[in-house]
């Protein structure tokens, strides 16, 4: 990260307890629930695999101020992918088997984009096209993490305030290390093309994965009932998930050849959030 907004990046050993947490934890929202749900589904696999590339490109890293931030993502990214765990546990718990969609997941992470038996100059290119892959899908995580600590419609609905402050300590970090992934990109290749054509896969996969997502856990409802698109524009009128428009032109400003991940999303704000998580709060006092 560059400029003003670079900050020393901490992963924060959070806790969460999900003894209490309603199945729709937005009350009276089942399909918007579990439109955020579908986090909980994605990033423990995702997420893991982020640490696995980017601890195999750190010993690329010839800028020390970088190696710090990488080594920083990796911690961050590490305890995201432990506490979305946590909430996939609770859904055991409570019997909901969310395996057959998490097999998919995994393989995808771990068979598709994962190691290949290549050495050389073919084992190098192969990393960077898939951290190229992970710029790319920060770039979209950093959207949702300054759009769920800007979304002031999950409080007036009455979230459940663990399940928002996971969500809201998660997008914080997001906003924080938003750059670490395009600096590293940059770092190990600077061309327009090799960045760019990294999000045509990426936005595809996401979208058609969290459809089935969706689609998934409102099957496994207590009052089940199918995915419509009618109830998207719904959520996303009444503000509960990200509007069409603003995440269409967050997706363009990618594909801007000046593109820096700092021009977009406040730093501020998410420092301001961390100050005041009640999960980050507490994990620092145990770090004291």
């Amino acid at each position: 990260m560059s400029g003003d907004d670079r900050i020393a990046l901490t992963a924060r050993a959070v806790a969460f307890d999900w003894s209490a947490l309603p199945v729709h934890w937005i009350p009276g929202e089942p399909f918007a629930t579990h439109l955020l749900d579908v986090l909980h589904l994605l990033l423990p696999e995702g997420e893991r695999w982020f640490v696995r590339v980017f601890g195999a490109a750190l010993p690329l890293v010839r800028d020390p101020a970088l190696a710090e931030d990488v080594r920083g993502f990796i911690g961050q990214e590490a305890m995201h992918a432990s506490s979305h765990q946590g909430v996939l546990d609770h859904f055991a718990a409570r019997g909901v088997d969310t395996s057959p969609y998490v097999r998919q997941v995994e393989w995808m992470f771990t068979q598709a984009l994962g190691e290949r038996d290549l050495t050389g100059d073919a084992a190098r290119e192969w990393l960077v096209e898939r951290v190229a892959l992970i710029a790319a899908i920060e770039h979209v995580t950093a959207f949702l993490g300054q759009w769920v600590l800007d979304a002031r419609a999950l409080d007036a609905a009455g979230t459940d305030p663990t399940m928002l402050d996971l969500l809201r300590w998660h997008g914080a970090e997001e906003v924080e290390h938003r750059a670490v992934a395009h600096d590293l990109l940059v770092h190990l290749d600077s061309r327009y093309s090799r960045r760019v054509r990294a999000l045509i896969p990426a936005v595809p996969i996401l979208v058609r994965l969290w459809a089935q997502g969706v689609g998934f856990l409102l099957r496994r409802d207590p009052v089940p009932t199918r995915a419509r698109w009618r109830d998207l524009h719904r959520a996303a009128t009444l503000g509960l998930c990200p509007a069409f428009r603003p995440t269409l032109r967050a997706m363009a400003a990618y594909l801007r050849p000046g593109y820096h991940p700092s021009h977009y999303g406040s730093t501020d704000a998410a420092v301001a959030y961390l100050a005041t998580s009640s999960a980050a709060r507490a994990a620092d006092e145990r770090a004291a």
